[in-house]
C-alpha cells in the first residue's frame, strides 16, 4: 500500500505529520499532488477543539497542485494540469446544488447545512502530500501558466470568503460598510466592498500592520476599537448607521458591534466562525430615544 505523509489532528492540541494511506481516484474523482496550501484561522479553532472533528482527519481546505490521477467520467482535464481546488466542493447534482445554494450541498442527497465544507472536516483535507477531490467534474479549476501557485493559492477559501462576504451583503453602489477585523479574509472583504462600489468603508482593526494594509485595500478609515468606542464613532461617521456590516472575526462582542452600528434595515453579513454559540441581543434592534 503506498502512504503519504500529512499533517492528522489527534485531539485537541494534538496534531502532527504521520504516514497514512494515499488516496486513489475512484469514478468521478481526482488525486492531486499538493504543491501549494495554507493554514486558515478555521484550522486552529480545530486544534484548540473549538470546532468539533473527528481524530484521524487530516486538515487543511486551500489546495493548489497537479493532476496525478483522474478517475473514470472525468473530461477536460488530463494528468499533469495544474489545479486550484476550492474550499467548498459541492456535488452539482443535488437539490441546494441546483437551486445555486452550493454551500449547503447535501452530497448528492438533499440539503445539510455547511456541508459544501469536506475537506478538513468531513473527509481528508489538503495538508498531505496527495488529496483526493470528490466530484471532480465541478471542484478542479486549471491555472493559467502566467500564475505562480502563490498567486492563487487565497483563491481557495480566504479572498474568494471575503469576497463573499460583500455579495452576501448585496453592496450596492453608494452604500456605506463597516468591516470588523481585519485579517487576511477581512481585508479581502473590504476590497470586495470596494469593488461592489460601496462610497464609505470603514474597517475596524487594532494591530498597525492590518490598519494600514486596510487603508491599501479600500478603507476609507479604520478605527482601532481600544482607543474608542467603535460603535458611537461609526454612527458619528455615517450620520446613524452602515448600510452593511461585516463580520470577519467570529466573536460575540464583534458579532453583536455589526448589529449595534447597523442603520434600520441594515444587513449584517457574517464571516467568523464562532466557538459555541452566537446569540443575537434583541435591545440592539431597539432605538431608544430620551429627553
Amino acid at each position: 500500500m503506498q502512504t503519504m505523509r500529512a499533517n492528522v489532528f489527534r485531539g485537541p492540541n494534538k496534531i502532527g505529520i504521520e504516514e497514512v494511506p494515499r488516496p486513489s481516484a475512484g469514478v468521478g474523482e481526482a488525486v492531486i499532488r499538493i504543491t501549494l496550501t495554507t493554514i486558515c484561522g478555521t484550522d486552529l479553532h480545530i486544534l484548540r477543539g473549538e470546532y468539533p472533528v473527528k481524530p484521524g482527519l487530516v486538515i487543511g481546505h486551500e489546495p493548489v497542485g497537479v493532476i496525478e490521477e483522474l478517475g473514470e467520467g472525468l473530461s477536460g482535464y488530463k494528468i499533469g494540469d495544474r489545479i486550484l481546488v476550492p474550499a467548498i466542493t459541492p456535488c452539482g447534482q443535488c437539490r441546494a446544488c441546483l437551486s445555486a445554494q452550493w454551500a449547503q450541498c447535501g452530497h448528492g442527497e438533499g440539503v445539510e447545512a455547511i456541508g459544501g465544507w469536506r475537506f478538513g472536516n468531513t473527509i481528508n483535507g489538503a495538508q498531505a502530500e496527495y488529496l483526493l477531490v470528490p466530484n471532480a467534474q465541478a471542484n478542479l479549476a486549471k491555472i493559467p501558466d502566467e500564475l505562480s501557485d502563490e498567486q492563487v493559492v487565497l483563491l481557495a477559501d480566504i479572498a474568494s470568503t471575503g469576497f463573499s462576504g460583500a455579495e452576501s451583503a448585496n453592496i450596492r453602489i453608494g452604500d456605506t460598510v463597516a468591516v470588523f477585523a481585519q485579517g487576511p479574509i477581512g481585508l479581502c472583504a473590504t476590497a470586495g466592498a470596494k469593488l461592489s462600489g460601496a462610497s464609505y468603508i470603514i474597517g475596524v482593526e487594532g494591530d498597525p500592520v492590518r490598519m494600514e494594509m486596510s487603508k491599501r485595500m479600500g478603507a476609507h478609515v479604520v478605527l482601532d476599537p481600544t482607543q474608542c468606542d467603535v460603535v458611537a464613532e461609526i454612527k458619528k461617521l455615517t450620520g446613524g448607521g452602515t448600510d452593511v456590516a461585516i463580520e470577519a472575526l467570529g466573536l460575540q462582542s464583534t458579532f453583536e458591534n455589526c448589529l449595534r452600528c447597523l442603520r434600520p434595515g441594515g444587513t449584517l453579513s457574517s464571516l467568523g466562525v464562532y466557538s459555541g454559540k452566537i446569540q443575537v441581543p434583541y435591545d440592539a434592534f431597539l432605538v431608544i430615544t430620551r429627553s
